[in-house]
């Protein structure tokens, strides 16, 4: 029968011929390859990772993937989904103000028609283009084969009907100075708009600021970035517009 020491060394019973007490003779064995103390053996490879730990290289690689598939989903949604756009003048107020920061849905009119009174973003006609600034800001007021004009109390006439614009100040005037480039003329020789096929007449709120197609004409549709629909900055005006 054996057995094993306090310090885990086998050690082995032997039995004499009578029947007497056996005398248990301690018979050394080579211990085992490692301390008593659980340090690592002279045989151990120091290089080799504790088990359950990736390799540094291999860490520093899922990192670099991880990194890579991020910045390819942030491309796309700028690219096709959403993108940010920051407010640089006044053409837009009390709506919007400088500085303001707002979302743009770059597949809403792949899903549906622009809707008059919606707030879009869109690429700056060379009449328009001044400062560096790519991309303006304004209200779609003229649909394709709108007639857009005022009445002489400044309220915006759509096919000779008063347009209801309940995001505009009280007392609030729009006035036309001639007709517009690249319009068609009012049937009644007025000044404004008639808008021609695949174009939108675009407006700022701020209608006594607003450089807008009052000045550079109608826009064509195929040079909308997308519709704005959410600020997102200032935290304290977040909201959905």
């Amino acid at each position: 029968m054996s057995s094993t020491g306090p310090d885990d060394t086998p050690v082995v019973a032997a039995t004499g011929a009578s029947d007497t007490t056996a005398t248990l003779a301690p018979v050394v064995v080579p211990a085992p390859d490692r301390p008593l103390d659980g340090g690592s053996t002279d045989v151990e490879r120091r290089d080799t990772p504790p088990k359950g730990r990736k390799p540094a290289w291999r860490v520093a690689l899922e990192w670099v993937v991880l990194i890579a598939i991020a910045l390819g989903i942030a491309f796309l949604i700028k690219s096709f989904l959403f993108q940010a756009f920051y407010i640089p003048s006044e053409s837009m107020k009390p709506t919007l103000n400088v500085g303001d920061r707002v979302l743009v849905n770059k597949l809403s009119y792949d899903l549906h028609d622009v809707n008059r009174g919606d707030i879009a973003v869109f690429e700056a006609p060379p009449r328009a283009q001044s400062g560096g600034i790519e991309d303006l800001v304004k209200r779609v007021v003229g649909l394709p084969g709108d007639t857009v004009r005022a009445d002489p109390d400044g309220t915006v006439i759509v096919n000779d009907r008063r347009l209801s614009e309940p995001y505009l100040p009280k007392g609030t005037v729009t006035r036309f100075s001639d007709v517009a480039p690249g319009c068609g003329s009012p049937a009644n020789g007025e000044p404004g708009c008639v808008v021609p096929k695949g174009h939108l007449f675009m407006m700022g709120d701020n209608r006594e600021a607003s450089k807008d197609s009052r000045v550079f004409g109608p826009i064509d549709e195929e040079t909308i970035v997308g519709r704005v629909f959410v600020r997102i900055w200032p935290l304290s005006d977040l909201g959905f517009l």
